[in-house]
């Protein structure tokens, strides 16, 4: 089948626990404040990433040692992408060449501590590696931005109630790995952009952007009329995803486990299509399904 050619968050209300460096350790999120990015793949992508606005640098001696060299290389950031009210932080004789650090994050605060420290400023459980960096969100493009920018076969990922930042992290890491052009989700239920959600997306949050929509349907008529294909995951469909739309634009559909899609998501998309699952497993949880759904699309567009 085949259409014609149609980029932190504050405590959002909820009060943290007040931490080292007058920090709030809490992961609700809201919009606009600065977030703790940990773990390696996470923090040290955003640093890469000349849109981030970075505010701190947290490392311990061994993570310093790991990962001196690699942050010294990085590429040089406008001195506008740092906090100016910021100091430069201490040096290090674990790190090596501290003015290359100083040289990509001018007036970040950079600190050498203890792994308690970092701990400290992060929900109980956390896997951080050693690394920790305070920065601002990144502003996500406009829509239609992303469709005008489209290639003839261009992917979307769609997320419909996807509210488990651990799954929606993976659902970005997928659609990286991919080539997706972005990932679009309900602004009022989607889970909110924290360090939790960077750490399942494993860098891709500096990759794809994740952008929020005030209205699904419409914004999947937006999507159609950009000359998307829009592909329904749903288990109980009878029509399997292999072979659906081979060639194109295309747009993967995904809702919440469980619940699936909704009504009027399933009425805007074009066709609702399974994975050839096996019983007794009819489905598979959201980020699986879409790092299958996408390896099929990018597959049959000569990706792999």
């Amino acid at each position: 089948m085949a259409r014609t050619e149609r980029k932190r968050r504050n405590s959002g209300g909820r009060t943290g626990r007040k931490q080292a460096g007058g920090q709030t350790r809490n992961e609700a999120g809201g919009p606009g404040a600065a977030v703790w990015l940990h773990g390696s793949h996470a923090a040290l992508a955003a640093l890469a990433n000349p849109a981030r606005r970075i505010r701190r640098i947290l490392l311990t001696e061994g993570a310093a040692r790991t990962h001196g060299e690699a942050l010294a290389a990085l590429p040089e950031r406008p001195a506008s992408n740092a906090d100016s009210d910021a100091d430069s932080g201490r040096p290090s004789r674990n790190l090596p060449n501290r003015a290359g650090l100083a040289r990509f994050a001018p007036r970040a605060r950079f600190e050498i501590v203890d792994r308690t420290e970092i701990e400290r400023l992060l929900p109980p459980g956390a896997v951080h590696q050693g690394i920790l960096v305070l920065a601002d969100p990144l502003d996500p493009p406009a829509l239609e931005d992303i469709l005008d920018r489209a290639e003839p076969d261009s992917l979307l990922v769609v997320l419909d109630r996807v509210t488990d930042p651990q799954n929606a992290g993976a659902v970005l890491r997928s659609a990286a790995a991919f080539g997706a052009l972005a990932v679009i989700a309900p602004k009022d239920h989607a889970p909110p952009v924290t360090g939790t959600l960077a750490k399942a997306a494993s860098g891709a949050l500096e990759i794809v952007p994740l952008i929020p929509v005030t209205n699904l349907a419409r914004a999947l008529e937006a999507i159609k009329r950009a000359g998307f294909w829009c592909l329904g995951l749903d288990s109980e469909a009878s029509a399997p995803l292999t072979g659906a739309q081979e060639e194109g634009r295309a747009a993967l559909v995904l809702g919440a486990e469980g619940a699936g899609l909704r009504r009027l998501t399933r009425e805007a998309c074009d066709g609702l299509y399974r994975l050839p699952t096996i019983p007794p497993i009819a489905s598979l949880n959201v980020s699986n399904a879409a790092a299958v759904g996408l390896y099929e699309l990018a597959r049959t567009r000569g990706r792999s």
